[in-house]
C-alpha cells in the first residue's frame, strides 16, 4: 500500500517527466512518435521511480523505450531541473512500456468480430 507521500511523489514526477518529454522527447526518440505518462509508482524509500509510457503512431514501441534508456541521464537531469524545489533527490528512474490500451483496442476488436459473426448470442 503506498504511503500518501509516496502518491504525491508519484503525482510530481508524472507531472513535470510529461513536460520533460514535451520538450526534449523529440531530440531522443524522433518527432513521429507520440510518448505520453501512464503511471509512476515509486519505491516505499524514494530511490526508484518506476515510469510507465504509452507509446503511439509507431510500430516499433521497444525501440523508442530503448532509445530513451540510452539518454536516460539527461532525461533525468532535465527531471531534477524541473523537481529541485519539490523534492531533495531526484529516485533512480526507470522506464517500462504500458500497452493496457493497446490490449484494449486488441479486445474490442475481437468482442466486435464476435459480434458480428454472431458468437455473441442475442442482444435484449
Amino acid at each position: 500500500m503506498a504511503t500518501k507521500r509516496n502518491l504525491q511523489v508519484a503525482e510530481v514526477i508524472k507531472r513535470h517527466f510529461s513536460e520533460v518529454l514535451q520538450h526534449e522527447g523529440s531530440y531522443v526518440y524522433g518527432i513521429e512518435p507520440l510518448v505520453t505518462v501512464t503511471k509512476v509508482i515509486v519505491s516505499p524509500d524514494f530511490s526508484q521511480a518506476k515510469i510507465y509510457l504509452s507509446v503511439y503512431n509507431t510500430e516499433d514501441k521497444q525501440s523508442v523505450i530503448l532509445k530513451m534508456e540510452h539518454e536516460i541521464t539527461r532525461l533525468k537531469q532535465a527531471l531534477a531541473y524541473r523537481v529541485r524545489k519539490h523534492m531533495r533527490r531526484v529516485p533512480d528512474i526507470a522506464f517500462y512500456l504500458d500497452d493496457t490500451l493497446d490490449e484494449m483496442f486488441r479486445l474490442n476488436q475481437l468482442f466486435n468480430r464476435l459480434h458480428e459473426d454472431g458468437h455473441m448470442g442475442e442482444e435484449e
